[in-house]
């Protein structure tokens, strides 16, 4: 079982403290009992603060935490919430998290905040060049106060090394779901999003997948590359069309791709492709043809055989469990 703590403290946003526990101590359990199937928890989620005395939100909801920071036994994720109220009197408040964060640096734990919270892990020192987000109302603070950090306010959910951060106050959904799929699978991940009825596309179709990470470079020619191809991929695209497209040869194409995501552009337009049919299963009522031909592919066998190899399910058998109830024609 994962063990994740979610750091506490006066004018949190508390929403981004009882959503995220909800839903990450809910992951793996009420879904499969909404399909009459064994729960199997995943995560054994605490919240802490720094005397381990009860803090209170921004909303005046008062919090009794589990424990304090010091009573922290090997967490495998540590989750800083929103600041609700003014930021640099959060941060003058909070040296004692602030402390406590600093001194997890270098250490094998994913750490993430949610919207503001990210300045408590910038000031702890952790995302010094490092990728982050926050909320777009303070991109200007946080860049005046953290120079250091490559701040990427357009995006919804950041992931450099083992830091972890979302962007909107009500993020965490996003956040939860990125760590659920991390720690689990796409699946768990989906169903965890039917049980809370979140709108799993929220930021685009490729939300919660393992396609999010690979976004997380510096190099602009790919980036434009993906997006072309996310745009794209359901075309009858080959690579070549793609080199062409951005007047490269196949083979920068290749090693360029590469060098970036740790993949070739081959395996990410398959993964684009199958990341699609898998929306299209779970929210229409297209034909196993339909899906194949919209995702870009001919041969319904061959797509079948791949879909299988890379779930563990036939296509079919994927519609039957993850099939949404307003599933329409589209």
């Amino acid at each position: 079982m994962i063990n994740a703590v979610i750091l506490g403290y006066d004018y949190a946003l508390s929403t981004s403290i009882t959503g995220l526990a909800d839903l990450l101590s809910l992951a793996g359990v009420s879904w499969n009992r909404l399909n009459n199937t064994p729960p199997e928890r995943l995560f054994n989620l605490q919240i802490a603060s720094d005397t381990g005395k009860p803090f209170t939100c921004l909303n005046s909801v008062e919090i009794t935490p589990h424990i304090s920071f010091g009573q922290i036994e090997s967490p495998d994720i540590v989750l800083v919430p929103t600041i609700g109220g003014n930021i640099e009197r959060t941060l003058f408040q909070n040296r004692a998290l602030i402390d406590y964060l600093s001194g997890l640096k270098n250490q094998d734990i994913l750490i993430a905040s949610n919207c503001t919270g990210a300045f408590l892990l910038a000031e702890a020192g952790l995302l010094d060049g490092k990728q982050a987000t926050t909320h777009w109302g303070f991109v200007d603070l946080f860049r005046s106060r953290y120079p250091a950090v490559n701040l990427m306010p357009g995006q919804l959910v950041t992931h450099d090394g083992n830091i972890l951060c979302a962007g909107g106050g009500n993020a965490w959904f996003d956040l939860g779901l990125y760590m659920v799929e991390r720690f689990s699978d796409h699946e768990t991940a989906v169903g965890s999003a039917k049980t809370f009825v979140i709108d799993m596309g929220r930021q685009s179709q490729l939300s919660y997948s393992p396609l999010i990470s690979k976004r997380y470079h510096n190099d602009e020619k790919v980036l434009e590359i993906q997006t072309w191809m996310e745009s794209n991929h359901r075309n009858h695209l080959s690579l070549s069309d793609v080199a062409n497209a951005f007047h490269i040869s196949l083979r920068t194409l290749n090693r360029r791709f590469k060098s970036a995501t740790g993949e070739t552009p081959n395996v990410y337009l398959q993964s684009l492709r199958l990341e699609s049919a898998k929306k299209l299963l779970e929210e229409t009522s297209n034909s196993l043809t339909e899906v194949t031909n919209k995702v870009g592919y001919d041969d319904v066998s061959s797509f079948s055989i791949l879909f299988k190899k890379k779930t563990g399910l036939t296509p079919g058998q994927y519609r039957e469990r993850y099939r949404s109830s307003v599933a329409t024609c589209d």
